[in-house]
């Protein structure tokens, strides 16, 4: 009789090992393990990865009541985006929209039919502009906002996030006049008189006066991203300089099972983040994991804030500047260096990142995996790539950067400097492994538009018909894993997400073309049929 029982135990106890809840099978699954293997089927339980196999051997081996037959799609991880602004972007999707406006007349247009569709708002926020899509180039005036709005403040942001325009109602909120100097920013004037133009630090004042979010604010915000998020096959995210209290928000939602994404936080230089976060340590749940310092060091080529080692081709007297005092960066450098906190730093021009990559040599020591960043990593100086490679620094580099400012980065570099921006290839080559993002809403949030870019080096247009610098294009391996198992590592994720392989979470997605397969001019027709993060399905067309 006791025979019988165990042996009865020993049936029941194998059948249940052999469980799974979801089984997906008859799909050529791009695993993105170390030797980039595929295969037909993965079976799923409890939100991780039982085993990934052929059809025979995971059909013999699992029951499920759940099977989901791929019929020969492709199946990649879910996607990560290693240098994003989640809850940027969901505030961005309830404020006007500028991006792609071609004139400032235009600009102003949409911003008057916002404001006429919703009158109860105090604060018009707007984000998009560049006028290096206008004619003449030029940064605009704030006169016919003053007309427009002589009562309510408005707050415009260039697409970069590195210069805004304000109204003067905005400007007098903020006690900001004509003649004042900031430290890292420029205030803008015309024959003494406010154009409302700030780059870089100059707008702090004025946001500083735009009342804090709501938790229904962040509801709002934060669904409508994540929903976005998941139709393009994104499951992480790295969301780069939140305050505390945008973490905390997060945590709360999520824990409430309002908010599924899983984000990697960076959080902003900012002396309220220190205190609340140095003394514990990083933070860590299912979907957030709080362990990056996102710096500035300078601001950005479009609006000329980048800091260049020489002058700007298009403005002889003008090199841009560091957004804080070099002391900043060396003494927090010191500090972070004790801690698990990973110093990611935000630069652009050849000088920003010379000054940037010595002070992270000068702490690191040589190689290391403390897994510093250097963020965009754009314009980079023939003798300083080694820098990288010296001290295991990661360059965090977003492809369609390259593809976007490509109309006009000759023009503010000149012929020969610009060679050694965006240089995708370059950089990979220096420890081997590169993360990629988009950088949203900076740039489109799609991962399909940054495999073109890093693969062909062409924009949606297709342009230029030859590619842009091929020198530096990614292969398309290369590629997939700089948006999966090296955005992961680049995050302290690897052993968790990344890739799909056995005891990591289950995020995948269907792709309706094979990105390994597909032609060149089909790549950004390539949609996500279903996304699912933790053996769940989030998305489905």
């Amino acid at each position: 009789m006791r025979y019988l029982y165990i042996l009865m135990l020993f049936f029941v106890t194998a059948c249940s090992n052999n469980k799974a809840d979801l089984i997906i099978h008859n799909a050529v699954i791009y695993t993105v393990d170390s030797t980039f293997t595929t295969a037909e089927a993965m079976a799923i339980k409890d939100g991780l990865i039982l085993e990934v196999g052929s059809n025979d051997e995971i059909l013999k081996k699992y029951k499920s009541d759940e099977k989901v037959d791929a019929a020969g799609q492709a199946v990649y991880p879910g996607l990560i985006d290693a240098h994003a602004h989640f809850v940027g972007y969901g505030r961005s999707l309830f404020q006007v929209d500028l991006f792609g406006t071609n004139t400032w007349e235009e600009t102003v247009a949409r911003v008057k039919a916002f404001a006429d569709e919703h009158p109860d708002l105090y604060w018009i926020q707007g984000r998009g502009w560049d006028q290096n899509r206008w004619p003449g180039k030029n940064f605009p005036t704030n006169e016919e906002l003053n007309k427009l709005f002589p009562d309510k403040p408005v707050v415009l942001t260039r697409v970069d996030g590195h210069a805004s325009i304000a109204n003067q109602k905005a400007l007098d909120l903020a006690g900001i006049k004509a003649g004042q100097t900031i430290v890292g920013g420029s205030i803008e004037v015309k024959h003494g008189v406010l154009t409302g133009v700030l780059i870089d630090n100059a707008d702090n004042k004025v946001y500083a006066q735009i009342p804090a979010p709501t938790k229904e604010t962040y509801v709002q915000w934060l669904q409508a991203a994540e929903k976005n998020c998941f139709a393009q096959g994104l499951t992480t995210i790295t969301d780069c300089g939140l305050h505390y209290t945008d973490v905390e928000a997060i945590d709360t939602l999520q824990k409430e099972g309002k908010l599924n994404m899983r984000l990697y936080v960076m959080l902003s230089d900012d002396a309220s983040n220190y205190e609340k976060f140095l003394p514990k340590g990083p933070y860590k749940t299912d979907k957030l994991y709080v362990k990056g310092i996102k710096v500035y060091a300078d601001g950005a080529l479009g609006s000329r804030g980048a800091c260049l080692l020489k002058h700007y081709s298009d403005r002889p007297d003008w090199t841009g500047f560091l957004l804080r005092n070099k002391n900043h960066y060396d003494s927090l450098a010191g500090v972070l260096s004790k801690t698990d906190f990973q110093m990611c730093t935000h630069a652009i021009g050849d000088s920003a990142n010379r000054e940037i990559l010595n002070i992270y040599n000068k702490y690191l020591g040589g190689k290391n995996d403390k897994r510093w960043r250097i963020e965009h990593a754009q314009v980079i100086h023939p003798d300083d790539f080694k820098l990288f490679a010296a001290a295991s620094v990661i360059p965090s580099v977003q492809p369609t950067h390259g593809t976007s400012d490509m109309y006009w980065a000759e023009d503010r570099l000149g012929p020969d400097r610009v060679k050694g921006a965006y240089a995708f290839k370059q950089l990979l080559q220096q420890n081997g492994w590169i993360p990629l993002g988009t950088d949203f809403p900076v740039e489109d949030i799609s991962p399909f538009k940054t495999f073109l870019a890093a693969v062909v080096r062409k924009d949606a247009k297709g342009f230029p018909e030859n590619g842009f610098q091929m020198e530096n294009a990614l292969t398309r391996e290369e590629t997939i894993r700089g948006m999966t198992i090296w955005a992961a590592k680049a995050s302290f994720m690897e052993k968790e997400i990344g890739s799909l392989e056995k005891g990591k979470k289950a995020d995948f997605i269907f792709l309706d073309n094979d990105l390994m397969k597909v032609a060149p001019e089909k790549i950004l027709d390539v949609k996500v049929t279903a996304t699912y993060s933790g053996g769940k399905k989030v998305y489905s067309k």
